[in-house]
């Protein structure tokens, strides 16, 4: 790191800090799992695999006809239901079609919510769309015309796709101001109000996938074009997978309690069902079953490290902690305090877990970079401690470049694609470790939406200066003003997020969408406030949604 803490300017030693974090809510909800019986289960597969066929029969249809209005409706509803990952090979063939037969242009009666459908599909596939298509909707002073406000759908549609800008693209950066406007305008209309609230509240594109098929299913029922086939299917995938999920989960639930850690660690976070929710937000598909296994378990491991470092140990015992973990030895542990040394050996029995599973595969040189992450951060958390301890409030260049390590991004996205199968080389981990943009900016936005929900309650029990702190401290300003400097960052984030998902890719899309569905979690649990650290209502409601309650057929 660019700034250093130096041993002259010592202070008398903190005792140990304490913090009283909310416990668990579920209990051993998890651990028991009720299975179904095999002839439900296979029954099930059955009608799944025939309502497949005649979805892929509506493809084959739409791919024949000239209705593109039809086409980009057809793959709308089956990505918000969730069911993409059955069709992806239709859902390509057929925006390849759209985009080779439109390119960049617009269709000339085409209505608002169209137009906008179809630049919103093919940017969210990777295909650098012109936005010149939307200045047909602009007045002759250049400004979106007042009377597209009474298109509700249009107008719902363009704040969508507003949000796929990337940098210099001013007509969209002006749409989502008008959008923004008018449908905030609209939400205290008894007849809008619901539609217009939840596309403010959570952006489809920018929320959980999993959860947004869930409410999608709902709201797809109750239109009456909507296709029975289609609907059923979804319903019946995503009980399926729910059933898969709650199985796995109910494995984990058992390591974690055979750990022990909610009992003789009490002064850390017991979040195991939230880290297996987090595991599911970056991928939900049934084949990532061993990808949700590891990222689980490591965020479950890495919350009680950072409860350590910011909740219990002295410095003392903090760097003890970190030079055992550089070293990377079990004989280590015997030079830690007992606490410590519970989560040192899980830490260690974890990645041998790990190598156990990549040497099966031939592919332990994984194991490798996901230990340097796990290292590097540990490094980045002392600093972090050593700041704390000196009352010392870095910069905002020396905040931020430490901050995109403590955010946990680096490591545990490194560690989500240990378990991804063969999409995964070692030219991928060497990109990682690179520190891509689109994980900078993955990274950008949990820390900067970390700091601005979380610095009240992590000054008020001792914790490093947050990027509010370091930012007020610097230029002098509000805390207000340093919560909108922090929000712009995000938004910068998303917009470099949004370049990189654009084609040609750096890497494969597999590669990258996990990088991005750990953007989306943040834009769903930290929103209001750090709903991950309190098991605030966002994620009691996400949990109960992905893992509790089944679709009702």
């Amino acid at each position: 790191m660019s700034f250093q803490i130096s041993a002259a300017q010592s202070k008398p030693k903190r005792s140990r800090p304490t913090t009283d974090y909310v416990p668990s809510p579920w209990g051993d909800r998890f651990i028991n799992y009720d299975s179904e019986d095999t002839i439900t289960n296979a029954r099930r597969e059955k009608e799944i695999g025939e309502l497949k066929e005649v979805v892929r029969m509506d493809f084959l249809a739409a791919a024949t006809g000239h209705d593109i209005s039809a086409k980009l409706k057809l793959i709308e509803a089956v990505e918000r239901l969730g069911l993409a990952y059955h069709f992806e090979t239709e859902i390509e063939e057929a925006l390849e079609r759209i985009y080779a037969t439109t390119g960049y242009k617009s269709h000339e009666d085409g209505d608002l919510h169209n137009v906008t459908l179809r630049f919103r599909l093919l940017r969210q596939h990777g295909y650098n769309v012109s936005t010149e298509m939307f200045n047909k909707f602009r007045d002759d002073k250049g400004n979106f015309k007042e009377s597209l406000i009474t298109d509700i759908q249009g107008l719902i549609s363009l704040y969508e796709a507003a949000h796929l800008a990337v940098h210099g693209e001013d007509i969209l950066d002006e749409a989502l101001a008008f959008t923004t406007a008018h449908l905030n305008a609209m939400v205290n209309n008894p007849n809008l109000a619901a539609e217009v609230t939840h596309v403010l509240k959570q952006l489809p594109y920018k929320g959980i996938p999993r959860l947004e098929a869930k409410k999608y299913i709902s709201i797809y029922q109750d239109m009456a074009s909507h296709n029975p086939a289609l609907l059923k299917l979804a319903k019946l995938d995503f009980n399926l997978v729910q059933s898969l999920h709650k199985k796995e989960l109910s494995i984990v639930a058992r390591w974690w309690k055979d750990l022990g850690f909610a009992t003789k660690l009490t002064f850390a976070r017991d979040r195991l069902v939230e880290c297996y929710f987090w595991s599911v937000a970056t991928y939900f598909e049934p084949q990532y079953l061993l990808a949700r296994r590891i990222v689980t378990k490591v965020i479950a491991i890495t919350v009680i490290i950072d409860d350590i470092y910011d909740a219990y140990g002295t410095i003392d015992e903090l760097t003890l902690f970190t030079e055992a973990i550089q070293r990377w030895d079990i004989n280590c542990m015997n030079q830690l305090p007992e606490k410590l040394q519970l989560c040192y050996k899980a830490l260690i029995e974890f990645f041998e877990e790990i190598e156990d599973e990549m040497a099966k595969e031939g592919r332990s040189y994984r194991v490798h970079y996901a230990k340097e992450t796990m290292k590097a951060l540990c490094r980045g958390y002392l600093k972090e401690a050593q700041c704390f301890h000196e009352d010392y409030i870095p910069s905002v260049e020396e905040h931020m470049e430490l901050a995109l390590v403590t955010c946990t991004y680096p490591m545990l996205l490194t560690l989500a694609l240990v378990g991804m199968g063969g999409n995964v080389t070692k030219e991928t981990f060497e990109w990682m470790s690179q520190g891509p943009k689109i994980l900078t900016a993955s990274a950008t936005i949990s820390r900067c939406m970390d700091d601005i929900v979380g610095h009240k309650f992590e000054q008020e029990r001792g914790h490093a200066a947050s990027g509010v702190e370091c930012y007020m401290k610097q230029y002098g300003v509000s805390e207000k003003e340093a919560c909108d400097v922090l929000q712009k960052r995000v938004d910068s984030a998303w917009k470099d997020i949004n370049s990189e998902m654009l084609k040609p890719t750096e890497m494969p899309i597999p590669i990258l969408l996990p990088i991005l569905n750990f953007a989306r979690v943040m834009d769903v649990l930290y929103k209001v406030e750090d709903s991950f650290t309190h098991v605030a209502q966002p994620v009691k409601d996400g949990i109960s949604s992905l893992l509790i309650d089944p679709v009702q057929i």
